[in-house]
């Protein structure tokens, strides 16, 4: 007697998934957690806002309206104890105006060296479905120091640490950056969801 053959089950072909930016640097760290994203390096308008999330949020719903997928946006920000917690996600302003050695001045003016480097990670399946993966490390302002990579990579020391960013290698940096515990939680979570 012939067995009855069952129907395959089609597993859903799970759509592409894009990091939007255009530095380089940041796509190989996405893509050592998460080798199948996509770079797509567009413009997209930034609201400026205290809220990093907001900032996030808002660039991933421009997204989903010019482009088809799911998408990765990242925003990273210092923020100064000194300065309330200013600047946050408006670093690119200070950066522009002041720059490193005014950041470093103004601690040392203030005698509060205290600071937090975070990363805010969006990732949206639609409009409706966003979530929120965070990655911190607590440090210090330091003088600048070490070649500039990126940004404030020459003023922010993690707790712990003897080197700036700056001063560390792509690896060591890497390795405890907090982008890579954001990344991390969002693996975790596209894991979870299959």
């Amino acid at each position: 007697m012939p067995k009855e053959l069952l129907p395959v089950e089609k597993k859903e072909k799970r759509p592409k998934m894009y990091f939007i930016t255009g530095n380089k640097g940041k796509l190989h760290e996405v893509q050592s957690i998460l080798p199948d994203v996509e770079q797509l390096d567009i413009d997209l308008p930034e609201i400026q806002e205290i809220d990093a999330r907001k900032v996030v949020e808002a660039k991933l719903l421009e997204a989903l309206k010019n482009h088809k997928g799911e998408f990765i946006i990242e925003d990273t920000s210092l923020y100064l104890d000194c300065l309330n917690g200013l600047p946050g996600p408006l670093i690119k302003w200070f950066l522009k105006t002041i720059g490193n050695n005014g950041l470093a001045e103004i601690a040392r003016k203030y005698g509060n060296y205290k600071a937090q480097a975070k990363t805010i990670i969006g990732y949206a399946k639609n409009p409706q479905e966003i979530y929120f993966f965070e990655g911190d490390l607590e440090g210090e302002i330091a003088e600048p120091t070490g070649e500039t990579g990126f940004g404030w990579d020459p003023i922010f020391k993690p707790r712990g640490f003897a080197k700036t960013f700056a001063e560390m290698t792509r690896e060591e940096k890497n390795k405890i950056s907090m982008r890579r515990q954001a990344l991390n939680k969002l693996k975790q979570f596209l894991e979870e969801q299959k």
